[in-house]
């Protein structure tokens, strides 16, 4: 049986404006698995825009092994959708971080002292592996602020290996990580058991930011056809606070 999030009622207009800014969402055509053409990225930004989203930050991947995104990369990626939003008569702010994957290169540009594109704050969203967890996850985030960043991460409810222990998420937010929910979580879109997660994280306070993760219209769709009352306005998100950043 689908759940809430798939049952919104239809007289009710989907307005996420509490939150303010969308930090995760892959909206920069033809370099990772998100939207392949301007006009899809046109198509995203005038529905985030109609939830009430006033800032998004594309965040597209960097994971070697499989999109090489560098800063150039990434940078004209963000020229080429502000201009075609602007053409479009769009009014939100677009920005761009990266969703940097905890591999060797990631260590090697942090050792190099090489150019990472943040988030408000310094703040840089990681993600882990799916499968099988990282040996050194809370060296490499040390690491990270060590080296005057602060890591956020991404969709920390969809790391499975984490269940076993779930007191390791309040043991990142105590070293110094932050954790971004993603809003689809909610919803039974990754399955019960991410769901159940998403909900213990909240009711525990551990959440700070949530983003969509959107890599294409119908991840929007789907926001917008929940009722996320329930969950959205009950938790003191701090996505708004980046806004003035």
């Amino acid at each position: 049986m689908l759940n809430w999030l798939f049952h919104k009622d239809k007289q009710k207009e989907t307005d996420l404006s509490h939150l303010g800014m969308d930090v995760h969402a892959h909206i920069i055509p033809g370099i990772d698995d998100g939207v392949e053409t301007l006009e899809q990225s046109v198509e995203m930004l005038t529905k985030m825009q109609s939830l009430g989203y006033k800032r998004v930050v594309a965040t597209p991947h960097v994971m070697w092994d499989c999109y090489k995104n560098t800063p150039d990369t990434i940078l004209h990626g963000l020229a080429d959708i502000r201009l075609a939003a602007k053409q479009a008569g769009l009014t939100l702010k677009i920005d761009a971080a990266a969703e940097y994957f905890i591999d060797e290169h990631f260590v090697e540009m942090l050792n190099n002292g090489e150019q990472l594109l943040t988030l408000p704050g310094k703040r840089v969203l990681v993600e882990l592996p799916y499968s099988t967890p990282l040996m050194n996850t809370s060296e490499t985030l040390f690491h990270i602020i060590a080296k005057g960043y602060r890591p956020v991460l991404a969709h920390p409810e969809r790391y499975t290996y984490f269940y076993a222990d779930p007191a390791v998420y309040k043991k990142l937010c105590d070293q110094g990580c932050e954790l971004q929910l993603n809003i689809l979580s909610l919803g039974h879109y990754y399955g019960e058991s991410v769901h159940k997660m998403a909900i213990t994280l909240l009711k525990q306070g551990l959440i700070t930011f949530i983003g969509t993760d959107s890599h294409r219209i119908q991840h929007l769709d789907l926001i917008d056809n929940c009722d996320k009352n329930k969950w959205l306005t009950s938790y003191p998100f701090q996505n708004k606070f980046l806004l003035q950043e």
